[in-house]
Order: C-alpha cells, then sequence, then structure tokens
C-alpha cells in the first residue's frame, strides 16, 4: 500500500478561520442515504477537538491536560438548511461568538462546497477543572489563544460566515 491508497475523510484545509472538510460516510447515513441527526453533533464535537489541537499546536486532550482542564458541552444547538448525502463534502468553518467566564461559544458553519449552507451549530463549552469536574475560569493560557482567534478571525471578516449568528 501506498500513501495514496488512503483517502481521508476529514481534514484542515485553512486555519484563519479553521475550516475542516470533511467527507460523509455511508455509515453515517440512514437507510434513505441522509445523515442521521445525531451524527452532525460528531461532526461538530470533532470540529471543536481540531479547533483545540490548532489553537495549541498540539493534540487537544495532551494541550488541556497540560493546562489542568476540560471541556465537556454545557450547551449545542443547530440550524439545520438542508441533508447531507453519502460522499457528499462539506466544509466547516469555526469562529469563537463569545468568550465568557467560564465558558465561551463557537459557531460552526457548514457548507458544501458549491457554498451552501448545510447547518449552522453553537456549541458551548464550560470549563472544568481535570479530575474534579467542577467548572473553573476560562484558563488565562486558554483565553489568551480564544481571544487572539478571535481578533484573527475579525479582521479577516470571517464573523459573518453563513449568515446571521
Amino acid at each position: 500500500m501506498t500513501p495514496n491508497d488512503f483517502t481521508a475523510t476529514e481534514y484542515i484545509v485553512g486555519t484563519n478561520p479553521l475550516v475542516i472538510r470533511r467527507r460523509v460516510k455511508w455509515g453515517e447515513c440512514d437507510p434513505a442515504g441522509v445523515v442521521y441527526t445525531v451524527t452532525f453533533s460528531e461532526y461538530v464535537i470533532s470540529a471543536a477537538e481540531l479547533f483545540y489541537g490548532s489553537l495549541f499546536g498540539t493534540t487537544p486532550q495532551r494541550a488541556k491536560d497540560e493546562q489542568g482542564f476540560g471541556t465537556p458541552t454545557r450547551a449545542l444547538d443547530f440550524d439545520f438548511r438542508r441533508s447531507l448525502r453519502p460522499d457528499e463534502e462539506f466544509e466547516m468553518t469555526v469562529t469563537v461568538t463569545e468568550i465568557r467566564n467560564r465558558t465561551y461559544v463557537l459557531r460552526i458553519c457548514a457548507r458544501t462546497l458549491d457554498g451552501d449552507v448545510a447547518f449552522l451549530a453553537h456549541l458551548t463549552p464550560v470549563c472544568v477543572a481535570r479530575g474534579e469536574r467542577r467548572s473553573i475560569d476560562i484558563p488565562p493560557a486558554f483565553r489568551q489563544a480564544l481571544e487572539r482567534y478571535q481578533g484573527a478571525c475579525a479582521a479577516e471578516g470571517c464573523a459573518a460566515e453563513g449568515g446571521p449568528a
């Protein structure tokens, strides 16, 4: 086998803003050939994990372990605009819309390669102390990374990606 024998179904195509291209796998679909609703949550969580890795330049869990915090989901909402089918490719753009004391909001806009919005999602993680599972303020280094990313995206004009927030 050669590396050309492998086909990635998810990979980063841009970093400012973070853009992830993904191809729908058959197993992610119902018998009618449409992505299961619950699978969209996996897409969003995967995008968030890639976002953390991109922010810290390492694997997401290693970065959070080193800083002593975790990021369970506090809230997740979707606005579905169109279905996705097997082998269809789409791109998810991640932006930071809010940074609070213990939580922050990631906005994920998914578009087909033709530019149609497939879904908009807002993921609100809460920072917790690892091992204790109690909420904590966003660690300073993480807050700074979120603020830098948010500022860079605002400068690039990507906050309005996908229409109204």
